[in-house]
């Protein structure tokens, strides 16, 4: 399943939520003060292999000091 980023319209409230796909936000309120129906946003992903992303220490996995 994946995680869904909302933004709340009333407190503007970010926050995600763990939904099937296929699943609305008509269930959905917001933890901080209780609106329902926030937005869902647009998240950007991280494939770790751009530039940016997490890098390894040179020898670390060597084990060389």
């Amino acid at each position: 399943m994946p995680i869904y980023e909302y933004e709340c319209r009333k407190c503007e409230e970010r926050f995600e939520v763990l939904q099937k796909a296929d699943e609305t936000n008509e269930l959905i309120c917001c933890p901080a003060c209780g609106a329902d129906k926030p937005e869902r946003l647009l998240s950007a992903f991280c494939s770790g292999s751009s530039k940016g992303g997490p890098k390894a220490a040179p020898h670390a996995a060597a084990g060389h000091s």
